[in-house]
């Protein structure tokens, strides 16, 4: 990068700060704590109005703005291919806000940039895996995004899904995640008064409460997330795929740690940690001989109890007499 790209990077880095350290300036672009302030005395020459706080750290005089951003035909390619894939895991309230901010983007772009957009968008789809649930199950992510963002209470009826267990629950906002396909509420329950993972397809009721909560300062939800996968009962798995149906697998199994071997066979070998065996050999049948678990043996037995079962099930003649 060279350094007027950098000058003008690090207006729009304190432009998105209330305010900001010369060390995280520099993490940022690379560089070295001293040429961060060569930069910003730059700046501040060229009529850049920069406040520098003791012990804080800098920011921007209240009331600059940076004149609109030009996008270059590869970064409007981006928030573009950003927006299609934000398209398949949002729910209306954001995707209506997210069609807007394009529409105003695309507005601002040159004809040229726009036309390039414009044919880009009729060449690129994805596709991605549908979630579970109705789309009026979803309509939770804007609101809900707001209360973390505002620290409202929450207070919802919750599902504990397996356990068949419902409860009322108020609950303090601090992330949303979206992973194994659904989006989850990380929050301080104040029933159990610990951090939960909500799913939100099971939150049959909710509501935003006016009542505001404070504290949680220190929560990092990367942190959370990664303690909560290591204090998870996880079980290594091993099991053999036909390589046809790898392209699948890699789709559907979502597991923080996966590593694939190929066999002499052609087979390919998908080693993996998974918390519920009855789960992963229901998955695993819906590929018939296409995947064979090597280990553990309980999963081998689970395979086998199912099996049995099924078995069983199309033989009893009771079931064709009585159709």
């Amino acid at each position: 990068m060279n350094r007027i790209d950098r000058l003008t990077g690090m207006i729009l880095l304190l432009q998105s700060h209330r305010v900001i350290t010369a060390e995280k300036i520099a993490a940022h672009f690379e560089i070295s704590v001293r040429t961060v302030y060569r930069d910003l005395a730059a700046l501040g020459e060229a009529g850049v109005p920069i406040i520098g706080e003791a012990g804080m750290g800098y920011s921007l005089m209240r009331g600059y703005h940076v004149p609109p951003v030009m996008f270059t035909e590869n970064e409007a390619a981006a928030l573009f291919l950003s927006g299609e894939v934000t398209e398949q895991i949002a729910d209306e309230s954001l995707r209506d806000a997210l069609r807007d901010a394009l529409m105003k983007i695309r507005a601002v772009l040159p004809t040229e940039r726009r036309d390039y957009l414009n044919r880009l968008s009729r060449s690129i789809r994805v596709s991605l895996p549908l979630l579970s649930g109705s789309d009026e199950d979803r309509q939770s992510l804007m609101p809900l995004q707001q209360a973390v963002v505002r620290k409202q209470c929450v207070a919802l009826t919750y599902d504990a899904g397996r356990r068949g267990e419902i409860t009322k629950r108020v609950v303090e906002p601090l992330g949303l995640v979206f992973y194994g396909r659904q989006w989850h509420l990380i929050a301080h329950c104040q029933l159990r008064n610990a951090t939960r993972d909500f799913r939100l397809d099971r939150m049959n009721e909710w509501e935003v409460l006016a009542q505001q909560f404070s504290g949680h300062d220190d929560f990092s939800l990367k942190e959370f997330l990664a303690e909560e996968i290591a204090a998870s009962q996880v079980i290594p798995t091993v099991i053999d795929f036909a390589a046809g149906v790898m392209e699948r697998v890699r789709t559907e199994l979502y597991s923080s740690s996966l590593s694939e071997t190929k066999l002499p066979d052609g087979r390919v070998r998908v080693e993996c940690l998974v918390s519920c065996t009855r789960w992963m050999a229901s998955w695993l049948m819906s590929y018939g001989l296409d995947a064979e678990v090597v280990a553990p043996p309980e999963l081998r037995q689970e395979m086998l109890t199912v099996a049995v079962q099924i078995q069983q099930r199309y033989r009893d003649a009771e079931v064709f007499s009585s159709y």
